[in-house]
C-alpha cells in the first residue's frame, strides 16, 4: 500500500487562545494529504476534474491524540483504507515530524461522481483513474 507524506509547519493563524493548533485545521490538513496522495499516484485532483469526475466528501472522521503548536513540523500521512468503484476511504494520520508523536488520526469517505454530482461507476466511467487508485491500494 502506498502511503503518501505530506509536510507542513504551523502557522501562527492555524493556533487558538491556548497556544495550539485548533482542532479545526485537521481536516483541511487531512484534503493538503488527499490531494498529495492523488498527485503522486500519477493524475493531479484537478486533472481528474477536467475529465469529468468529482469526488465529494460524504463522511468526515478525526480523533485526536496529542497537540501541535506554532511552527511545527507536521507530516500527513496519507494512504487508501477502502475503495470500490463507487466509493473511496482515505486515512490520515498527523504525525510531528520532531519526535514522530501521531497527533490525530482520521478517514474521510467520498463517492465518485460526474460534474453534475450524479454518482459513477469510477471503473467504468474513467477506467484510467480507477487502476491509479487500485494501484496505489495495493503498492506503487
Amino acid at each position: 500500500m502506498f502511503v503518501s507524506e505530506t509536510p507542513l509547519v504551523v502557522r501562527y493563524a492555524e493556533t487558538d487562545q491556548m497556544g495550539v493548533v485548533h482542532h479545526s485545521n485537521y481536516p483541511v490538513w487531512f484534503e493538503a494529504g488527499r490531494t498529495d496522495f492523488i498527485k503522486k499516484v500519477g493524475m493531479p485532483y484537478s486533472v481528474i476534474e477536467q475529465k469529468g469526475a468529482m469526488l465529494p466528501l460524504l463522511e468526515l472522521r478525526c480523533r485526536y491524540m496529542g497537540f501541535a503548536r506554532y511552527e511545527d513540523n507536521i507530516i500527513i500521512r496519507t494512504s487508501i483504507k477502502e475503495y470500490t468503484g463507487t466509493r473511496l476511504c482515505f486515512s490520515y494520520q498527523a504525525v510531528r515530524a520532531e519526535d514522530g508523536r501521531v497527533l490525530a488520526e482520521g478517514e474521510t469517505l467520498h463517492c465518485w461522481t460526474r460534474r453534475d454530482l450524479k454518482p459513477v461507476n469510477i471503473k467504468k466511467y474513467m477506467p484510467d483513474v480507477y487502476e491509479l487508485i487500485e494501484r496505489a491500494a495495493k503498492d506503487i
